[in-house]
């Protein structure tokens, strides 16, 4: 037998050995005694367990579920939690009782205010000073359980579910009042599962952490009831110029009845509407015994009036664009920056805003039953990008969609300056000649207006005759033989011209097939008269806080005009579209004793006919067509469009200065300052200063501005951060007393 051990061979790889040896032996002895021990463990638990085995009927109606309860119970907290997770993400911000959001005030480019848009939070009426029956009239119409759920009404959801499922439609809503004001301050109004949930589990979040009377009095502050106005006061205020202390019965019923659709229920847009919908809101408060049917008789008989708001004519496509521009500002604003309130001078011109809105709404008309176009947009712009009107459709109380910022239209032939531009940044001039013939890309071959061909022809007659096929040819060129390679050129100018719409690559994109909005397109052509430089279309000019303090301004913190197209190729083109408006299709934009660039633009199927043009002192676009695509009856853009262009830039020019345009010669005995009384054109309007006065007077409040801080930066004391802080309105709640409108029941 072989000795393990021999004693042969060095002393340390013996005892390294014996060492691995004994702990082999231990680790054995080890698991063997663990798997004795788990033994024994496991017979005693099951001996003890057997204790506890239950058979029989006892085991199938109470034990199995009882255990199945607490497996779906676990299943479905696990699940809760996983869906309130991104609910309760929304309550991270510490501050969100307190937050505000953003509002504006604004003033036209001469200090006038002209609206309001975001939400100015008024918290300063107490729950305890508003009217009774306003308080029922909320209650009985939008959450009669108010103060006997927890957030949820599960009871009144139900019956909700119920209602609308006999009428075949959604005529009851089923979210409480807390549901609602979740909404209100953490999400968006999407409808969608997710936001629903979200809503939900927000709901009982707050009725953890604020009583029944302070979550009913940030509702009646925070919701949104039509009209720029936010809470109950604000709409008091703006429907029937009072305070919501003084409301009346009948005004109180209306005033609840906005809380459903606002824009739909608007006294102001539709009266009848409104009126129809406080008597429902009546009828609630009599079923859900608020009141009897005696006490709501005299606001039955005598429904509520709202102020006639008319003819404040508030520019409201403007401001709604303008609103959008700001809240993307603020992000601009530095950290020390922490105000929600703020003044803005935009460059609005009102009497030009008015006169535009009177003119597009004359011209339809007048014209709309012979060309069957009934919508248009229009923008005028100073060729830095300053846009001094806007006109979003016929009607803002109709229709709030604007369709010179969101609707997105072909442009027809007025896309062709795009083209034509590349092509003279590529070695082509003016004079270039290109031969008018059939071509065809693939499958699709393009035809003139006319429907001929006219042979061998320069650019400039080209683009002011509007040939179709020129273009589609330059494509081609520009690509060298490959027209994708062009077309990727034309996309890149427009794109430095400042058209961002998307512009997919198709062969038809040389004449005008793929989308743009009005806005961009107009403000695009300024480029030409800027001599290359492309400018960017804003509202804002100078921005302060409700103080005063100046924050930014354009001529300081704005984007600077970028060079896109070299000079030479900005000339060209001003003189090639100089011939569009004298010789071509654009003939009746043309103004008397005021240079005029352009190019008119039809559609495919004539849905859209676009004027889009400009001088030395303004740009601007006129679009016309229908919403729902329908075509016109063979509208052209050298027709109305061009005629309404015609009639609001010579409004737009009285009393200015006239500014000749770059590359053209001057025109003969030209005025220097436009008539202000052109003869059987558009009435004067008041001109209080010239454009360098009021440029003067600019100037010199900027410098007052920066003088004023660089004292303020002097004056700070050692230690102090030199931050200037004053009282702000930030909408805080105050603990709301224990009020409670008499004869409702308390749950909270």
């Amino acid at each position: 037998m072989t000795d393990l051990f021999p004693d042969q061979g060095p002393d340390w790889r013996i005892k390294l050995t014996r060492l691995l040896l004994d702990l082999d032996a231990r680790i054995d002895f080890a698991v063997f005694q663990s798997g004795k021990w788990a033994r024994e463990i496991y017979e005693r638990f099951t001996a003890i367990m057997d204790h506890f085995h239950i058979a029989g009927w006892r085991r199938w109606l109470i034990v199995e579920p009882a255990s199945e309860a607490a497996t779906w119970a676990t299943a479905g907290l696990l699940l809760m939690l996983a869906l309130a997770i991104p609910a309760f993400r929304e309550t991270s911000d510490q501050d969100w009782l307190k937050k505000s959001e953003l509002a504006v005030s604004f003033l036209d480019r001469y200090g006038n205010e002209i609206g309001n848009r975001g939400i100015k939070h008024n918290d300063s009426v107490p729950l305890e000073d508003m009217p009774d029956h306003l308080i029922k009239a909320v209650l009985a119409t939008e959450d009669r359980r108010f103060y006997e759920h927890f957030g949820i009404d599960f009871l009144g959801t139900f019956r909700a579910l119920v209602t609308n499922a006999r009428a075949g439609g959604v005529v009851q809503g089923g979210s409480t009042i807390t549901q609602q004001l979740a909404k209100n301050l953490f999400l968006s109004n999407e409808r969608t599962i997710e936001r629903k949930v979200n809503e939900a589990f927000l709901a009982l979040w707050l009725e953890t952490r604020l009583s029944k009377n302070e979550v009913l009095k940030l509702y009646l502050d925070r919701a949104y009831l039509g009209g720029g106005a936010f809470g109950v006061d604000g709409a008091a205020q703006y429907y029937f110029g009072k305070s919501v202390r003084d409301v009346t019965m009948p005004e109180a019923a209306m005033l609840a009845g906005l809380f459903k659709a606002p824009s739909r229920f608007s006294p102001l847009a539709n009266l009848p509407a409104a009126r129809a919908r406080a008597n429902v809101v009546l009828d609630n408060l009599v079923d859900a015994g608020f009141m009897t049917e005696g006490q709501v008789y005299g606001a039955r008989r005598n429904p509520a009036t709202p102020i006639d708001r008319r003819e404040e004519d508030a520019p409201n496509y403007y401001l709604d664009w303008a609103f959008d521009e700001m809240r993307k500002l603020v992000d601009t604003f530095p950290k020390s920056v922490n105000e929600r309130y703020f003044v803005v001078r935009t460059a609005l011109d009102t009497n030009l805003q008015h006169y535009a809105e009177r003119e597009v709404e004359s011209g339809l008309r007048q014209y709309s039953h012979d060309y069957g176009a009934s919508q248009t947009a229009v923008v005028v712009a100073d060729l830095d990008g300053a846009v001094r009107a806007m006109v979003g459709g016929r009607d803002y109380g109709a229709s709030q969609f604007n369709r010179a910022v969101d609707a997105l239209r072909q442009p027809g032939s007025s896309f062709k300056p795009y083209v034509y531009a590349t092509a003279l940044a590529n070695g082509f001039t003016p004079n270039s000649i290109v031969v008018d013939s059939p071509v065809c890309i693939g499958n699709w071959c393009p035809h003139n207006y006319s429907g001929g061909y006219s042979g061998s022809l320069t650019l400039t007659q080209a683009i002011t005759n509007s040939i179709n096929v020129i273009p589609v040819k330059l494509s081609i060129a520009l690509g060298d033989g490959n027209p994708k390679l062009g077309r990727a050129k034309i996309i890149q100018t427009a794109r430095n011209l400042g058209i961002w719409t998307p512009l997919p690559d198709t062969p038809s994109l040389p004449i005008g097939a793929d989308e743009v909005n009005v806005l961009e397109h107009a403000v695009a052509y300024a480029t030409f008269p800027n001599l290359g430089k492309a400018v960017t279309p804003h509202a804002a000019l100078e921005v302060r806080t409700g103080t005063g303090d100046l924050v930014w301004r354009f001529d300081r913190d704005g984007k600077r005009p970028e060079q896109v197209i070299s000079p030479q190729v900005a000339l060209e083109m001003v003189g090639m579209m100089n011939s569009v408006v004298k010789n071509g299709t654009g003939r009746r934009a043309q103004l008397d004793g005021i240079q005029v660039a352009g190019k008119t633009g039809t559609t495919n199927g004539w849905r859209d006919a676009w004027f889009v043009g400009y001088t030395g002192n303004f740009c601007g676009a006129v679009w016309m067509g229908n919403d729902d695509y329908t075509p016109t009856k063979r509208m052209t853009g050298g027709t109305i469009p061009a005629l309404v262009w015609h009639n609001i830039m010579a409004y737009a020019h009285q009393g200015v200065e006239l500014r000749p345009l770059p590359g053209l010669p001057p025109p003969q005995h030209a005025p220097t300052v436009a008539d202000a009384t052109l003869q059987g054109g558009p009435p004067p309007q008041q001109i209080l200063l010239t454009r360098k006065g009021t440029e003067a007077l600019v100037h010199v409040e900027h410098l007052l501005d920066d003088a004023s801080r660089a004292l303020s930066a002097q004056a700070v004391l050692p230690g102090t951060s030199g931050e200037l802080g004053g009282p702000r309105g930030d909408g805080t709640l105050t603990a709301a007393s224990e009020f409670k409108p008499a004869g409702l029941s308390r749950g909270d």
